[in-house]
């Protein structure tokens, strides 16, 4: 069973998901049944095999879920430190043809989220930026050709 980076605020996210889903949406969708179900005659009742549509998808969310914290490794940010560019780190970068500044955190791939920052471990800047430190220029291929960012700042917040 193959194991997979998480940090500790997307592992949280993940169980808050699950809670919600188990003890929410489950019950919610049961009910759902239980009612179409008094309507009498299921062959032709489409609020029944809509609510057992439904109920399949969250069966399905819930067991994925379970899945993925089973085999999730999970890092405190808050607890690394170092010079070098490393899972979990915030790094601050410059553009180097446009002087643009950007932030990125580098998360697992369930948490990358390129609007709030977060960039995935197995994306080509992160692979690109990892065990790099202050002060280095890291070398991009994108698909507009090769960008060069110069690593400002690595914290881990």
């Amino acid at each position: 069973m193959e194991k997979f980076p998480l940090t500790k605020e997307g592992f949280e996210r993940l169980e808050a998901r699950l809670k919600h889903l188990k003890s929410v949406e489950r019950p919610a969708i049961i009910q759902q049944i239980a009612e179409a179900r008094e309507h009498g005659d299921l062959s032709e009742n489409a609020e029944y095999h809509s609510a057992r549509e439904k109920q399949g998808f969250i069966e399905g969310e819930i067991a994925n879920l379970e899945g993925t914290i089973s085999r999730a490794e999970i890092f405190d940010v808050s607890t690394l430190s170092g010079s070098s560019v490393v899972f979990g780190a915030t790094v601050g970068l410059v553009d180097e043809e446009t002087d643009e500044e950007v932030t990125y955190q580098i998360v697992g791939d369930l948490e990358a989220d390129l609007k709030a920052g977060k960039i995935s471990i197995s994306s080509p800047l992160a692979r690109a930026l990892i065990g790099k430190e202050a002060g280095a220029s890291a070398e991009v291929n994108t698909p507009k050709g090769t960008r060069y960012f110069e690593i400002e700042k690595i914290s881990f917040i």
